[in-house]
């Protein structure tokens, strides 16, 4: 990896990362289940998150994203179509069903020694839950009667029957076939699928080069921490293959301009695809702070220059965006952060805090407005 640096105009950073976001263009994805499906494909994985005083991180994902999108959607790509599944990248999140193959290991690390409270879970109360869903289908956790005992964690349940739930779907002898808010329906996984028999298991090999095109795909420029985000362990085998790149002249080591401590890489038909500059579409985006152009917040502060805080879990005293602020992206600024609150009884969206992350000029907040009540429309629908 010792080959010369190409310096990167921190403008054309952002444009390329933007662009492999899709976050530069108008539907880029179509519409209905099918743009679901292409939506996560592309990048990748869409997170899951419980929070919900705003529209939940999954539906906000897709929503920015796909302009016409319908909560059924969703639900139509997961449980008829079958064309993406749930299962934990860094954190839960809906996975394209193509790329199932890459979680069997760590779903055969799960079945091998079970860790933490998995290992508590009864043998015999197991196989006797997996026998009750083989004999009668689908269930939920609010379809088992049993004594209820203490909780052990502040989101756990009172249910033993959960964790046996959760390692069903940890180890993929479960999937997740239904979503109704919060609430999930197991199936037997190859049921579920279809499957007469599972995909072959990945390699290890195999899986450092799937997060590696992951990345470069959804991400554009790449440095080894936002490839290996939620898979450290995997960096010395990407470091490895990313060496390669280089060599065979598929990768181009890159930097933002006076950040050279932090390498990147980037496909040559990247940067040649990208230049010259175009002016930069004032399109808006309301953000989810679990977006993926979000989420890393280090890569955010770099490429953008804002710095994102999570407030949900600071004392109300310390906060400073407020408790679920949402960057709001301009073109290729974040021009404001908005706290909002959903009042779905007076159907209407609450204005709890406006910070301003950038100078505030003439016609951006007219503009931030009309996202605002677009927005609205959705959070409301």
């Amino acid at each position: 990896m010792n080959s010369p640096s190409l310096p990167i105009a921190p403008a054309l950073a952002r444009r390329i990362w933007l662009q492999a976001q899709c976050l530069d263009r108008e539907s880029p994805f179509g519409d209905g289940p099918e743009a679901v499906k292409n939506a996560i494909n592309h990048l990748g994985y869409v997170q899951i998150d419980t929070i919900n005083v705003i529209e939940r991180s999954h539906h906000h994902i897709l929503f920015t994203r796909l302009p016409n999108y319908a909560r059924s959607d969703l639900e139509q790509a997961q449980s008829a179509d079958k064309s993406v599944f749930e299962y934990w990248t860094h954190a839960l999140a809906y996975v394209p069903t193509e790329d199932y193959r890459f979680f069997m290991p760590a779903m055969a690390r799960h079945r091998a020694a079970p860790q933490g409270s998995f290992a508590a879970v009864d043998p015999a109360a197991y196989a006797a839950l997996l026998k009750r869903i083989r004999a009668d289908g689908p269930l939920s956790i609010r379809d088992i009667d049993e004594q209820l005992v203490e909780k052990t964690h502040p989101w756990g349940s009172r249910k033993p029957s959960r964790q046996a739930l959760r390692l069903g779907f940890f180890t993929g002898d479960l999937a997740i076939s239904k979503r109704s808010g919060m609430l999930k329906s197991y199936e037997l996984t190859q049921r579920h699928f279809g499957w007469r028999r599972r995909p072959r298991c990945a390699t290890e090999a195999q899986f450092a080069q799937y997060l590696l095109d992951r990345a470069i795909r959804a991400q554009g420029m790449v440095s080894l921490d936002s490839i290996c985000f939620g898979n450290l362990k995997m960096k010395a085998a990407i470091a490895g293959l990313i060496e390669t790149g280089v060599r065979r002249k598929r990768l181009v080591p890159v930097h933002i301009e006076n950040h050279h401590a932090v390498q990147h890489w980037v496909r040559p038909a990247t940067l040649d695809a990208i230049a010259p500059l175009a002016p930069v579409d004032p399109r808006v985006h309301i953000l989810s702070p679990f977006d993926p152009l979000v989420i890393q917040r280090k890569r955010l502060n770099l490429f953008f220059g804002y710095e994102h805080r999570f407030e949900a879990y600071v004392p109300a005293a310390k906060r400073v965006l407020g408790y679920f602020a949402l960057p709001v992206l301009v073109g290729d600024e974040i021009a404001a952060v908005l706290d909002l609150k959903a009042d779905r009884r007076a159907g209407r969206l609450v204005m709890q805090q406006w910070t301003w992350a950038a100078r505030e000029r003439s016609g951006l907040k007219e503009a931030i407005e009309d996202a605002l009540t677009r927005f609205e429309r959705f959070q409301m629908a």
